[in-house]
């Protein structure tokens, strides 16, 4: 009991550290809630629903490699090579989607026009180039992005890896305690998606209030900028 309650405390710590120290973790649910103006409730549902396919998929892993005897260096190799595949798909959706993001706020930018009238005076017109269907057309796609961004951030989870969740239910399973395992497992979960909750909500609540002016109708552009970033120091600087 008292190796299952040390373990259990280094779960809780390990998730805790882990999660802070991976902007992964937040930095999209907290930008694309910007972005698309998601309410609390839904990038709370978002947030908890990617944290469980990223825990998830460790875990079902770790099971395996126990079920099959596989060492963990080969299991620390999977999971590596999992991390790999999760940063690229930040990348390239993160690009995707800035590209995306620059071309609506140029296309949708207002534009000045002289009007000529009847009584020779020329008044300024500044407005937006957008037909009724132009903009029926744009909130269908808008619709369809919208339910297809969350399980795109969702793939994205559950490809990467929770890379010390594997160590730690090693040391269970090799004592033949399951309920060591249940306990590290959902320790390490809990606290794993609490911390990502607690920060994309404070922080999310904190970018609500930043008044961004003109740069508004580029929010979508600057998240997609900042995914892709996110994922390039996950894939080339290890964070």
């Amino acid at each position: 009991m008292h190796e299952i309650t040390v373990i259990t405390i280094t779960a809780a710590s390990i998730g805790l550290i882990h999660t802070m120290l991976g902007p992964d973790h937040y930095l999209p649910f907290i930008v694309m809630a910007r972005a698309k103006k998601w309410s609390l409730t839904r990038t709370t549902f978002i947030t908890v629903l990617c944290g469980i396919g990223h825990v998830l998929s460790s875990v079902v892993l770790g099971i395996i490699g126990v079920a099959l005897g596989i060492s963990l260096n080969k299991l620390g190799a999977i999971e590596s090579f999992r991390g790999g595949i999760a940063a690229w798909f930040l990348i390239a959706f993160g690009l995707g989607y800035f590209i995306w993001g620059v071309f609506t706020a140029r296309r949708n930018r207002p534009h000045v026009h002289w009007h000529a009238h009847g009584d020779a005076s020329m008044p300024i017109h500044k407005h937006k180039h957008q037909h009724d269907s132009k903009e029926q057309l744009h909130v269908h796609k808008g619709e369809k992005a919208k339910n297809l961004t969350p399980w795109i951030l969702f793939t994205i989870f559950v490809f990467g890896p929770c890379e010390p969740l594997i160590p730690l239910l090693i040391y269970p399973a090799a004592k033949s305690s399951t309920i060591g395992m249940v306990l590290v497992t959902g320790v390490f979960g809990v606290v794993t998606i609490a911390t990502m909750l607690s920060i994309v909500i404070l922080l999310s609540l904190g970018a609500n209030l930043l008044p961004l002016g003109r740069l508004e109708r580029y929010t979508h552009a600057l998240a997609g900028a900042t995914i892709c970033l996110c994922g390039i120091t996950i894939r080339f600087l290890g964070l």
